[in-house]
């Protein structure tokens, strides 16, 4: 209900000021308010990792356990930069 009554605010946070909102339901994480740029930055980042990788494999194919790992460390980084910011919501 918070979030419903403060989107306004909250958005023009987000771009405004590039604060960034994690929206929780019964204190769980459910989504990430976060400007366009910083996702724009997450997703360069997974994807020049997942380039790395490939050229480390020699223009191989990935494994079905690389390109998880591979996954689950873009979501590490993306989210370690989200927590050095981090403004909750309740």
């Amino acid at each position: 209900m918070d979030v419903r009554q403060r989107i306004g605010d909250m958005l023009n946070r987000v771009a405004l000021r590039h604060d960034e909102f994690i929206i929780e339901r019964k204190g769980k994480p459910l989504a990430a308010l976060v400007p366009v740029e910083r996702l724009e930055q997450m997703r360069r980042f997974a994807r020049r990792h997942a380039l790395d990788v490939m050229e480390q494999q020699k223009g191989g194919a990935l494994t079905d356990d690389q390109a998880m790992e591979l996954g689950l460390d873009a979501q590490r980084w993306a989210r370690q930069q989200q927590r050095k910011r981090r403004v909750k919501v309740k």
